[in-house]
């Protein structure tokens, strides 16, 4: 409580919103309610001072809970799926899209002097539904502006905008709309963007600072394996599990994403690696997208250097990294770069992987061939240098496609399959890796402070991996609700947050926070 006044959480999730709000006030939220158990288990250990409602939201009465208290603040968040265009044509549920009407019931019963409402862009379509569950074209939004009417009618002004998260510093391009309405006759503020894109003349004049990129929550020591080793090899090599052999779409997903990004790049994003033995690479990393693509040739991937496009609860993306070896007689050396770009939207469900595509420095002591040349016929017997030449044949060399294991067809230069020139020196890719995206990347691209607890609760029972990701995915970006905060209510913000070390002791220690 600030000043005598509560902070409502609904719909509180994991936490970020709640997490956006103690970034502003620096004080937890006073009430945080949610239906799913699991979600208060992870609200819990991150806000262990908020009062934990673990219930549907038309089962708690405002009154009975705010106990007198007068509310400054009241934030939903309801269940976005049922308007997202991600649903597509799939039946709606009316009892889902209708969760919204419960900040009526606050606003009538308890009349907070802000609240804040997040959703999908679509939200704004909320409309009846026909027989077969589906939204009436003709009455697109007619629910919507009743429920902004309706808000209106109790006293309330009301205003809302699209935001992008990467506007104001998290890594992903994750855009949401934003609904405000306040009855304490201040005005409505929106905050300025703090962010925008590298070649943006405020960033240019120092007015905002440039996107923070996907690589900036991206662990690269991890190990990345091969996409031509078999699983067993795999768990021998790294002690880890990993799906092979992947799905035909996967393979043409990495295919196009090295194409685009890292082939046909003219100025590729590279930094220096070492992973294990002398070696040192140069790195190329990009991301590939699990999403449908909607065209034959379409690309579903970015570079790590620009925010994350929306991640959702199937953890959609994958990090995909070149990495390029220098030979300098006999030797091995590498020179990197700096990365410096936001990663896209998160989703809920583990579908983010890590790609890594191996170039060697094409020297004439090296692979014994100009590159004005033809190459030679390559068999399979040269391990991955076949493998992947043959998987970039396959995928958009001559487009004819062949079997991987059967010796490589003689090819000519001309297609340039698999050499990149940085700095006029070509490399050739030798070999190429994937592995799912970690959670802890996942909820650094949404923007969650680094000492946010996802694997444990507070009795330190471990949090499975598909509901760290499912959490993550359904989070709104902490950075949005601390900006609205901040403009709206800035007599809350009293203190600065200080994480989770404050937990230590309430658990004596016993848990490892951080």
């Amino acid at each position: 409580m600030i000043q005598g006044e509560l902070v409502v959480d609904n719909f509180a999730g994991g936490g970020g919103a709640s997490t956006g709000i103690e970034m502003a006030t620096g004080i937890s939220v006073d009430i945080a309610i949610n239906h799913d158990p699991e979600a208060i288990r992870m609200h819990k250990v991150n806000h262990p001072g908020t009062k934990h409602y673990c219930e549907s939201v038309w089962d708690v009465d405002p009154v009975q809970v705010c106990n007198g208290h007068p509310v400054a603040l009241a934030w939903f968040s309801p269940d976005c799926k049922h308007f997202s265009k991600a649903k597509g044509e799939k039946p709606k549920d009316k009892n889902i899209r209708g969760l919204a009407w419960v900040a009526l019931r606050w606003a009538g019963k308890v009349r907070p002097r802000v609240i804040m409402l997040e959703n999908v862009e679509e939200f704004k379509t909320w409309g009846p539904l026909n027989r077969r569950h589906r939204p009436i074209k003709a009455k697109q939004g007619y629910t919507f502006r009743k429920f902004v009417s309706q808000l209106e009618a109790l006293g309330y002004v009301v205003e809302y905008r699209e935001l992008v998260a990467a506007d104001y510093g998290a890594p992903t391009m994750r855009k949401r709309l934003f609904l405000i309405a306040r009855c304490d006759v201040r005005p409505i503020v929106w905050p300025e963007p703090t962010h925008a894109t590298a070649s943006s003349p405020q960033v240019a004049a120092g007015i905002k600072r440039p996107y923070l990129g996907a690589h900036t929550q991206i662990d690269f020591s991890l190990p990345c394996p091969s996409i031509f080793d078999t699983a067993e090899e795999i768990k021998r090599k790294y002690g880890i599990r990993a799906v092979r052999p992947l799905a035909p779409k996967t393979l043409e997903r990495i295919a196009r994403g090295l194409k685009k990004f890292v082939l046909d790049n003219p100025e590729p994003f590279i930094i220096q690696y070492n992973h294990g033995g002398n070696r040192n690479f140069v790195v190329m990393p990009t991301l590939i997208q699990y999403h449908s693509e909607t065209s034959k040739d379409e690309t579903r991937g970015q570079q790590v250097t620009e925010p994350i496009m929306t991640v959702d609860g199937s953890n959609r993306y994958g990090l995909v990294t070149s990495f390029l070896q220098k030979y300098y007689d006999g030797g091995y050396k590498g020179n990197g770069a700096d990365i410096s770009d936001p990663l896209p939207t998160v989703t809920t469900k583990d579908h983010n992987s890590l790609c890594v595509a191996t170039l060697i420095q094409m020297n004439n002591h090296c692979d014994g061939r100009d590159i004005e040349q033809p190459l030679p016929t390559i068999t399979s017997g040269d391990g991955h240098f076949g493998e992947v030449r043959a998987f970039l044949i396959k995928y958009y060399g001559q487009g004819i496609g062949q079997d991987i294991k059967d010796p490589l067809d003689t090819v000519t230069a001309r297609d340039r399959f698999g050499l990149v020139s940085i700095a006029e020196v070509d490399y050739q890719i030798a070999d190429i890796g994937l592995r799912m995206l970690e959670p802890k990347e996942l909820y650094g691209c949404q923007g969650f402070p680094d000492d946010y607890i996802i694997d444990h609760d507070s009795t330190g029972k471990a949090y499975p991996r598909s509901e760290q990701v499912r959490r993550c995915g359904n989070a709104v970006c902490p950075p949005i609700p601390a900006a609205l905060v901040n403009a709206n209510l800035p007599e809350l913000c009293v203190a600065k947050r200080t994480g989770n070390i404050k937990l230590t002791e309430e658990y004596g220690g016993q848990i490892r926070f951080g």
